[in-house]
């Protein structure tokens, strides 16, 4: 399976299971995610949900050939559902990061209540390198996070940052050795199992409540404006120059 979920301990963990493609993610990779979430949200049983990949990768972000193959058909597409249910979870979401987290690998974290980094964390969000814009409201989110030129820099530049510096931007909670990052977030699950549901559930609810709104509308318009530039001559000479391992040439575009 390219997602494996499984629950243990009230603890509903998902984990990217692709290594052989970078954990890169597939729409059937995200309607399962989405299914889960939602499958979550409405049992009485999970208290939290994790998300993981593998020590060497967390995830490559979209699987290009099937997202050429398989676009985003507007809002009830498997991506938007997923980008949906995390964000409008109302459980306490986990995550814990080691190796590449790329594009939609960086933004869904935005969305999760703790999260953990090995040292080998690397975030990136490469949309402009596409041709494309950002996604999962974090044209929103991650300028209010770490301050607009740097959000700025990582958005419009899309390089690389590592995880002392996600750190100081306040995407990770904290960063760990690369064999003590699944045990502590592990443990930071279970502390928060071992907490009044009613108590978790409403504390998130009331920090969560005044974006709610303005995620949704941010996620829309990033949506729109996805769906356009993706048949766009920037996004088709992107994707040929990944596919052809070359450098791309924007030269000749406006």
């Amino acid at each position: 399976m390219d997602i494996l979920i499984s629950k243990e301990d009230r603890i509903l963990t998902m984990q990217f299971n692709r290594p052989d493609k970078k954990n890169a993610i597939t729409a059937a990779m995200y309607q399962a995610m989405a299914d889960a979430l939602r499958d979550a949200d409405s049992d009485a049983d999970i208290r939290v949900i994790m998300i993981t990949g593998h020590l060497q990768i967390f995830t490559a972000g979209n699987d290009l050939d099937d997202f050429m193959k398989n676009p985003p058909q507007g809002m009830d597409s498997p991506v938007h559902q997923f980008l949906h249910q995390i964000s409008h979870a109302g459980k306490p979401v986990v995550a814990a990061v080691s190796g590449a987290a790329v594009g939609i690998g960086t933004t869904l974290l935005l969305h999760c209540d703790l999260v953990y980094a090995s040292e080998t964390a690397k975030f990136m969000m490469p949309f402009s390198q596409l041709g494309l814009c950002p996604e999962a409201a974090s044209s929103l989110l991650f300028p209010q996070l770490a301050g607009y030129q740097r959000a700025a820099e990582k958005l419009l530049l899309g390089e690389a940052f590592m995880a002392d510096e996600a750190q100081q931007m306040g995407l990770v909670n904290k960063v760990l050795p690369v064999d003590q990052l699944l045990e502590v977030a592990r443990a930071q699950a279970v502390k928060l199992v071992q907490l009044p549901a009613s108590s978790m559930l409403a504390t998130k609810r009331l920090m969560k409540a005044g974006q709610t709104a303005a995620i949704d509308a941010r996620m829309q318009e990033e949506g729109k404006a996805f769906g356009a530039m993706l048949t766009a001559p920037a996004a088709k000479e992107a994707f040929a120059a990944f596919f052809q391992k070359r450098k791309p040439d924007f030269s000749r575009l406006d």
